[in-house]
């Protein structure tokens, strides 16, 4: 049985991060917005984040995917500033992983979200995608 021991409920991480040109909203095609922090920049920041916080606690092998995620990003922040993400472990259920995240920049608040994780074996999860590669390949001409 797999042991999630070391991850807790309400145990948190926090992520930081300066706002650079590659994270602005211009460089995911919306032109106008060359100085601002880009959702999916945001986003990645939560995922990347989680990911960090929950891996190095699992057992040799195992590694959490993401399965969910949703989030409002409710404020401008512009290039140069800093990005904070801090994420809290909200629910554990089985291999499944519920987290809280915040993301501040140097002003406040700018958005939140939820985000959900699942604990899986890497060699597993890697086989059943090469399976799937191989079946795209056979139908393929």
């Amino acid at each position: 049985m797999l042991n999630l021991n070391g991850i807790k409920v309400g145990e948190s991480f926090t992520i930081q991060k300066k706002v650079t040109e590659e994270d602005t909203a211009l460089n995911y095609g919306s032109g106008k917005l060359e100085k601002l922090f880009a959702t999916p920049s945001l986003i990645a920041l939560m995922i990347e984040g989680s990911s960090m916080m929950l891996d190095d606690k699992l057992e040799e092998g195992y590694i959490t995917v993401g399965k969910s995620i949703s989030a409002s990003h409710d404020k401008p922040t512009v290039l140069g500033e800093t990005v904070s993400v801090k994420i809290v472990v909200d629910e554990i259920v089985g291999t499944k992983i519920k987290l809280k995240i915040d993301a501040f920049d140097e002003i406040g608040l700018i958005g939140h979200g939820e985000h959900e994780r699942v604990v899986v074996n890497k060699n597993s999860l890697l086989q059943r995608a090469n399976k799937r590669e191989e079946k795209l390949k056979s139908t393929n001409y």
